[in-house]
């Protein structure tokens, strides 16, 4: 959880000094441009101003390929009235520029008086879950061109059958700064790292891959120093020469054991978008107005926690200013709350969650998730595997796709094998899970006290925004999922 401090940094000084300085502005300046966003029939008015620097490099056929660098500066402006929004944004940091925009964000709520500005206050009580560094700043371009060609080397060294090697590094530091109409002004300072590494193997005429990877909010040195580079290789070689033993997976209706961690993204996908506000607010979930009713199984809570320490979906405050915090989504099968924005909350009647969260300064906050996972349970994974006769147990996860209203989802699995008697059999290959959300958490039998979390590697996507998340579950048991395989069941 996050240990809340009075300002152990002062992010908003920092932020500013990286945003403001730079252009010749300050927090005066500020409180002028809401004076023209926050007219008098306006609920909410914010500025966010960001600047991001973005690396990444990427090794391919033992050769890096690619390698960029891109600095992104600007601000996004908006008006809330209601169920209407205005929005303007603007990569022309300037007094003028950004009043223009004010001036058009607010108009397009129909609103057309401005008002006298209200001064700009620092929050001071924040938590404080990362080093504000850039995740960059103690490597030297040469050393990260270096990882690259060590873990080619090192991953082609641990099987001869190993063919191909793809790394790719990445990272970004956001500065952010947030000024509210209500008087708030906040700042933030946010690392991000990840390291993926893909390979490719062969035996004969057969070729398989495996992806190993994960990050966080700290820096390349910190990732090095745990170890995590050489970890995340051998975890890619291992799922790969494992696909290569995979024999067809069968299909129709089974057990399915779902293992601790990536897992969760099941979750994240089919449960945890239908409890964002937004959906429920429209009544296009399948949650909508169902507070205090059961919607799982005894045993099965479900929260959205954006105060990990150093996790991908980690938040000191969300992207309106808000915040972060633990909100329990489902306690003991029964559902407690929504993930909630500014907007979204003030028209339910809720109070915000801080899961205001957008891609950047261009793009309109809404209600997104931070890190969700499942509590754990009282089993143990060799207890729950043994009530098994025959199913699959499913570890790893690729693509997937659900629909909001429904809750219908269909997923990949990318490593899973074969439950017969109690025992895990073969691995076995082109296994699919499709069911209902709704549906598949009331068909929980058992949860395993087994918790964990990716590795880092978790991307949301929303209404066309991107968004680092984290997802997280124990070993848990669903009696009855449809398998999509090859041969028949």
């Amino acid at each position: 959880m996050s240990a809340i401090v009075e300002s152990p940094v002062d992010r908003v000084r920092l932020a500013a000094e990286s945003i403001l300085r730079p252009v010749g502005l300050a927090v005066s300046d500020l409180e002028r441009v809401l004076a023209e966003l926050a007219g008098s029939g306006v609920d909410h008015g914010d500025v966010f101003l960001q600047r991001r620097i973005a690396r990444e490099w990427l090794l391919e056929e033992g050769i890096v390929k690619a390698g960029s660098h891109e600095l992104s500066l600007g601000a996004g402006l908006r008006a809330v009235r209601g169920a209407r929004c205005g929005f303007a944004f603007t990569e022309r940091l300037e007094l003028e520029e950004l009043r223009r925009a004010a001036r058009l964000a607010r108009a397009a709520t129909g609103d057309s008086a401005s008002h006298s500005a209200q001064r700009l206050d620092r929050a001071n009580r924040l938590a404080d879950l990362y080093d504000g560094r850039d995740p960059f700043a103690e490597i030297e371009p040469s050393r990260q061109v270096g990882l690259l060609r060590d873990l080619d080397r090192f991953a082609r060294g641990l099987d001869p059958r190993v063919r191909e090697v793809i790394v790719r590094l990445s990272g970004e530091w956001e500065a952010i700064l947030i000024a509210r109409a209500d008087g708030i002004l906040v700042g933030d300072l946010r690392p991000l790292v990840r390291l993926d590494v893909r390979v490719i193997v062969e035996r004969g005429d057969r070729r398989e891959q495996g992806h190993g990877g994960g990050g966080g909010r700290f820096g390349l040195d910190e990732l090095i120093a745990r170890g995590l580079p050489e970890r995340f290789a051998r975890e890619a070689v291992r799922r790969a020469l494992t696909n290569l033993e995979a024999i067809p997976a069968p299909a129709g209706e089974m057990p399915v054991v779902l293992g601790p961690g990536w897992p969760g993204v099941l979750l994240h996908e089919a449960v945890g978008h239908g409890l964002e506000g937004d959906f429920n607010r429209k009544g296009t979930s399948a949650y909508s107005g169902r507070i205090g009713e059961r919607v799982a199984a005894p045993g099965v809570t479900v929260v959205d926690d954006g105060t990990l320490a150093s996790r991908r979906g980690s938040l000191n405050v969300d992207d309106e200013g808000t915040p972060s915090s633990c909100t329990v989504l489902i306690e003991d099968g029964v559902l407690r709350g929504y993930m909630q924005d500014l907007q979204n909350a003030r028209l339910m009647g809720m109070a915000p969650t801080g899961n205001g969260r957008r891609e950047s300064y261009a793009h309109l906050p809404m209600p997104r998730m931070t890190n969700t996972y499942m509590l754990p349970g009282p089993y143990a994974p060799e207890e729950i595997i043994a009530s098994v006769e025959r199913g699959i147990y499913a570890v790893n996860f690729g693509g997937g796709q659900v629909d909001i209203t429904s809750g219908q989802f269909v997923f990949s699995a990318n490593e899973a094998y074969l439950i017969e008697r109690g025992r895990i059999g073969p691995p076995i290959k082109g296994a699919t899970l499709i069911g209902c959300g709704p549906e598949v958490l009331c068909r929980v039998s058992m949860v395993g006290h087994d918790l964990a979390l990716d590795e880092g590697v978790g991307v949301c996507g929303k209404d066309g925004q991107s968004v680092p998340v984290g997802v997280g579950q124990p070993t848990l048991k669903v009696d009855v999922l449809t398998v999509g395989g090859t041969e028949g069941h």
